[in-house]
């Protein structure tokens, strides 16, 4: 039997730090590992992996086969993690976004590059905070 994680309340924020703190990270990715980017469950697997490694609490993963390609969205207590991938082309796009300091969405994003075995790769970071 599955069981719902515990949704602590939202700590307050200490003097002088934003009332929200996010961050956002995506890319895209290019000449990654077909078989990979075409593996359903091996990128489910991936997202699980990178929400571990982000320390995201996982709420739920979904995912589609679409013609040869997959999108896997992970909702986390924080925010999200989605992966669309395109194996015809070679490419994925990758976002992670979370809420909270105890997050780091970019260890998850690179994390995704690495399993998708990611030649090149264009990544940005934004913040999303509330002061």
């Amino acid at each position: 039997m599955e069981t719902t994680p515990v949704i602590k309340p939202r700590p307050q924020p200490a003097p002088g730090e934003p009332r929200v703190y996010g961050k956002h990270v995506y890319g895209n990715l290019y000449e990654c590992d077909r078989e990979v980017l075409s593996n359903e469950e091996r990128l489910r697997q991936i997202v699980v992996n990178a929400a571990k490694l982000g320390n995201m609490t996982l709420l739920d993963v979904r995912s589609w086969k679409i013609g040869e390609g997959v999108s896997v969205v992970a909702i986390v207590l924080e925010s999200h993690i989605t992966i669309h991938t395109w194996p015809e082309y070679s490419f994925a796009t990758v976002d992670v976004y979370s809420c909270g300091k105890h997050t780091d969405p970019e260890k998850a994003f690179n994390y995704i590059a690495a399993a998708l075995r990611a030649k090149r790769i264009e990544k940005k970071v934004t913040e999303r905070h509330l002061e």
